[in-house]
């Protein structure tokens, strides 16, 4: 895990490519703390620049950016390839020698062997920039399941890129912030791909690669995700209960395996819940089947509120396992103290985020540099109420568009979000499901007209294969918007402020893809959610955690953040704006709508 950033500018003398590439990497000094390393070609009037995380092979080796064939290959490299052990043995049997043991060297023996399609072949979570000389391009390249954020600009003809969005300022050229920002985030609690907060700064879409001619100074966006098993209509399907949960813990297994590879300290994440107490379990055993030298670090949070507490389910958990466990309690003083520079640490506006960053700054006192998440199941198999309100959807989408709008004149938020369902498409129904702001309190929130509100979140466009069910549909949304848009790209950015990487088992490939061969009915026919993933691991998994309800992984933020200074004596001189701060002090309102005002008044994007 790593942090990357490269110009490619014929408008540039190469001292300001130089100087601006070092800046950029400098202000993600935070996700590369071991090492730095800078790229020019003046010919081509190119600047790549990393900054290094080290997990697989420790040594300079390891350096960044990596050149390749006798320099006519440049990479810039960030993330991990799980499968790169098999590439490498493949790769030796056509005649290619190494030199390190990482995994960067054999992405470019790959793509010099198999050259675009040796995209598709790596399996991981990477965004990588790779320079071709011979073939006088460049590639930027994102995974698959959009696990590592690449951020690019082409404007003036010139091509730009970074893992975050915040190094752009670095820039001579100065970009202006999107309008529309604020909207999307009202409505999402995010930004949503491809947007952000400039308007010139775009995100690669994940399985696609961006190829830049030098030649010309054009560029083409292709998708290199070939698998597509999510669209496919009346594929061949696993429908056998026993079989289908057999499969589940044998593939989710290997895949533990696979991410559990690492030269440095790595843990996992244990909340409590079902996920993360599955991922810790199934480590304990790998490590112990193993017998690896490396024992099983797991990093627990609670809270001196009352009723946040998770240390029972966290104990059961840890009580079955051989390892360090690391149990850290947050107060008030602590949150507060922290809290600052959580909000600091975003590069985006998010209503989420601040529990990630709290777990890997005591995962950095613990010593990790990466650990595993259950980010992924409640996507996969159904574990949010979205899947099971769907049908009301269904329902309130035949009511005419006429009635629905009627919803902006209630107090209660789902009936204010009821307006969503008018668009009469996934993204109304998107936010009728999982809406901050409905329309109308955002056109009061910015002082613009509602069919302005109405045309920009209508932007957004969502392709799910029409012949999905309700509970597909949820899925795909799940999986394609907020773990996609806020799950992902917060639990980056936070846990990469203290140099640490997270990693996801749930989002192996080859995990995914057994689950999206798995019939639906199956998958989510249970009333209890997540019931297919309980019966792979029932036997495993204490029975006080798979019988819980679920609790989620927050904080007691509603009274901590009503006693923040920041909210306290928050300027605003917009009437809406007061009143939603004013219902919140008074517990009428959720804290991440609070959190969302908060940012849209107080924050500059281009900071």
């Amino acid at each position: 895990m790593c942090r990357i950033a490269g110009i490619v500018d014929r408008n540039k003398k190469q001292h300001q490519i130089q100087a601006e590439v070092k800046l950029m990497c400098d202000a993600m000094a935070h996700g590369g703390p071991d090492d730095e390393g800078y790229y020019f070609d003046e010919a081509h009037q190119l600047g790549f620049g990393h900054r290094r995380l080290s997990l697989l092979d420790l040594s300079n080796a390891g350096h960044q950016p990596m050149q390749y064939d006798d320099g006519n290959l440049v990479i810039s490299y960030n993330g991990e390839i799980y499968n790169y052990l098999e590439l490498a043995e493949a790769l030796k049997l056509l005649g290619y020698q190494f030199n390190s043991s990482t995994d960067t060297e054999v992405i470019l023996a790959s793509y010099e062997a198999w050259g675009l399609a040796s995209f598709a072949k790596l399996k991981g979570m990477f965004a990588f920039a790779l320079f071709d000389k011979r073939r006088n391009v460049t590639h930027l390249v994102r995974d698959k399941n959009g696990i590592k954020p690449l951020y690019y600009s082409t404007i003036n003809q010139s091509l730009t890129f970074a893992s975050e969005v915040k190094p752009f300022k670095y820039l001579s050229h100065a970009f202006k912030e999107n309008p529309d920002w604020q909207t999307y985030f009202l409505a999402f609690g995010h930004i949503p791909e491809p947007f952000t907060t400039y308007t010139d700064i775009s995100v690669l879409p994940k399985g696609h690669y961006l190829t830049w001619h030098h030649k010309n100074n054009q560029f083409e966006l292709t998708s290199f995700d070939t698998r597509r098993y999510h669209a496919i209509e009346n594929q061949a399907q696993i429908a056998d209960y026993s079989q289908a949960s057999e499969e589940i813990h044998k593939r989710l297994k290997d895949a533990v395996a696979r991410h559990l590879l690492s030269d440095a300290p790595i843990g996992v994440f244990l909340s409590g819940g079902l996920d993360s107490s599955i991922i810790s379990l199934l480590t304990n055993e790998i490590q112990n089947e193993k017998k690896s030298k490396q024992t099983l670090n797991t990093v627990s949070l609670n809270f001196d509120a009352e009723g946040f507490s998770e240390r029972e389910y966290q104990e059961a958990v840890v009580s079955k396992t051989n390892g360090q466990h690391g149990d850290f309690t947050i107060d008030r003083t602590l949150f507060s103290t922290l809290f600052p520079q959580a909000i600091a640490g975003m590069d985006q506006p998010t209503t989420d985020g601040i529990n990630t960053y709290f777990v890997s700054f005591f995962a950095k006192k613990m010593g990790l540099k990466a650990v595993l998440s259950g980010i992924g199941a409640d996507e996969l198999f159904g574990g949010y109420p979205s899947f099971r309100r769907m049908k009301f959807v269904a329902l309130l989408s035949k009511v005419p568009k006429q009635i629905l709008r009627l919803g902006r004149h209630f107090s209660k938020s789902l009936l204010k979000r009821a307006y969503y369902l008018s668009y009469q498409n996934h993204i109304g129904e998107y936010l009728f499901l999982r809406g901050i702001y409905g329309p109308t309190e955002i056109s009061e929130l910015l002082n613009i007209p509602l069919k302005k509100v109405d045309e920009t979140l209508n932007q957004v466009k969502l392709a799910i294969p029409i012949h999905f069910s309700q509970k597909e549909k949820a899925g795909w949304m799940e999986q394609n918007v907020y773990m996609q848009n806020q799950l992902l790209k917060d639990t980056d950015t936070m846990s990469m402020q203290h140099g640490v990487e997270v990693r996801v088992p749930f989002l192996d490939d080859d995990f995914i893809s057994l689950v999206g061969q798995i019939n639906p009915k199956i998958k989510f026919g249970n009333k209890r959610p997540k019931s297919l993933l309980i019966h792979a691991f029932r036997a495993m998994v204490p029975e006080k955690i798979w019988k819980r309800p679920k609790m989620g992984f927050t904080f007691p933020f509603q009274h901590w953040l009503q006693e923040e200074p920041c909210f306290q004596n928050l300027a605003l001189n917009n009437t809406k704006a007061k009143q939603l701060i004013d219902d919140f002090s008074k517990n009428k309102i959720h804290w991440s709508k609070a959190l969302a005002i908060y940012q849209v008044y107080k924050r500059n994007p281009l900071s």
